[in-house]
């Protein structure tokens, strides 16, 4: 293979790279002690989430994997688990920036002028708005809580949020669950009560 080509590869896995990037994660954790680091688990939708089934198991799926990676076993089935990670994740969206949908989307400018010479001259100018409507910003936040299953105590607690404009890939739930999802649980159990930005 030639340099230009390798060259060419890297730069369009660069621009990928930049094209997918996601915006920061905000994260806090609760916990007493020292909890957990091991044991079997099961990952279940916490009660009261809106059941959004295609997607819950998306969330459901990024965190478990990111449980496996910090020391826990995935229940096997039929058997009953150590501990249950309860998930739960909604989405929000908000307006961004200033509504120009009521704007005409063609403007048109008739100027003329004469010139010292007595030479006469006549401009039009066209602008045409094809901005359209700014995209709104989604805000994905994701909570779970571990909890014993014996005795049902719960031995840590945390929250994850990210934005996003809609239609980047980092608005799309498969991407934002496993950001969140590593930014939550990764580095578990993490300082309890304080909250810090994961990029």
């Amino acid at each position: 293979m030639s340099k230009r080509l390798i060259l060419a590869a890297s730069l369009a896995l660069s621009l990928s790279a930049c094209a997918t990037a996601i915006p920061p994660v905000e994260v806090t954790r609760f916990h007493i002690g020292d909890p957990a680091r091991s044991g079997t688990i099961a990952v279940e939708e916490m009660r009261g989430n809106p059941d959004i089934s295609l997607e819950f198991r998306t969330y459901a799926a990024a965190v478990a994997q990111e449980w496996q990676r910090v020391g826990f076993t995935p229940v096997t089935a039929g058997a009953t688990s150590d501990y249950v990670a309860s998930v739960a994740f909604r989405r929000s969206f908000r307006p961004a920036g200033i509504d120009r949908s009521s704007d005409k989307p063609v403007s048109v400018g008739v100027g003329g002028g004469i010139g010292s010479g007595g030479y006469s001259g006549l401009g039009v100018g066209i602008g045409i708005n094809l901005s359209g409507k700014p995209k709104d910003i989604v805000t994905t936040e994701l909570q779970v809580q571990l909890r014993r299953r014996a005795d049902s105590t719960m031995i840590w607690e945390g929250r994850a949020l990210t934005q996003a404009r809609e239609g980047t890939p980092a608005a799309q739930p498969g991407l934002a669950a496993q950001k969140l999802s590593a930014a939550l649980i990764g580095g578990y159990p993490g300082d309890s009560g304080r909250t810090i930005t994961v990029k």
